[in-house]
């Protein structure tokens, strides 16, 4: 897991947690052209910029912040362009610094190259006291050696 302290940045909706400010974020691993910040900036949608994985196979991306957290919501967007693959991502959160996690949410992307390339996902969440939150990501149910992508990750 490594350590990233993430560059503050103007977010495009002041509801947003900024997570940048008050968070450390770690990630199992990224391409150095692709860093978890792009994650967390403004550059959202098609298009936008996005994290990569280093490798291939299943990753995790922890948010540690600084104090407890109430969470109302998470957006996230995903785009894949390259090839055709079910991306499973689940969400966790934790209220004891991490030790234990508790399942809030279970979600897959279908990725067509010919047809769906871009999915955008919003859950209404009644979170308290979060201390982390976990986003563990397959990127391939049917287990090609394909990378997990995240265009954005937004709490609020």
């Amino acid at each position: 897991m490594r350590k990233h302290i993430l560059q503050s940045q103007a977010l495009p909706d002041e509801r947003e947690i900024p997570v940048a400010s008050i968070g450390t974020v770690f990630v199992t691993s990224e391409e150095a052209d692709h860093p978890i910040d792009h994650a967390f900036d403004a550059q959202r949608g098609p298009g936008g910029t996005r994290w990569v994985a280093e490798k291939a196979g299943e990753q995790t991306v922890i948010i540690a912040f600084d104090t407890p957290q109430s969470i109302g919501h998470v957006s996230l967007e995903v785009e894949e362009h390259e090839m055709s693959r079910t991306q499973e991502l689940q969400l966790s959160v934790s209220g004891d610094g991490g030790k234990t996690y508790r399942e809030v949410r279970r979600q897959e992307f279908n990725f067509s190259p010919s047809g769906t390339t871009f999915e955008r996902e919003g859950w209404d969440l009644s979170e308290a006291n979060v201390t982390h939150v976990r986003l563990w990501i397959k990127p391939d149910k049917g287990g090609k050696p394909c990378r997990a992508t995240l265009t954005s990750l937004a709490l609020r």
